[in-house]
């Protein structure tokens, strides 16, 4: 049986389905950088706050929308990448090799 989610969890996830979603509406060449992104922001915001912290967690969904948002416009046509989120996505399993810098 499939464990069940709080609504908490059930919004973090939907969230994260929705910036996944978003990668894949962006042109190819920089799919990479917005995937590692969404993948480092993700992995290392939940790791800095606790699962009982509803508030901080809450306050981290709210910036995570309108941060998608603001990516889901169809004029944002890269993000940044730093050697950090590079040398993360390695450590990760993650396919850094393509990374492209904004110009």
């Amino acid at each position: 049986m499939a464990p069940r989610h709080s609504g908490l969890q059930k919004d973090v996830l939907a969230l994260y389905r929705r910036a996944l979603r978003m990668v894949h509406s962006k042109p190819s060449a920089v799919r990479e950088n917005f995937d590692l992104f969404v993948r480092y922001t993700f992995r290392t915001r939940a790791s800095s706050v606790s699962p009982r912290d509803v508030a901080a967690i809450e306050h981290l969904l709210r910036h995570g929308r309108r941060q998608v948002e603001i990516y889901e416009d169809s004029k944002v046509r890269n993000c940044f990448v730093s050697r950090e989120m590079m040398e993360w996505g390695q450590q990760h399993g993650g396919r850094t090799s393509r990374i492209t810098h904004p110009a």
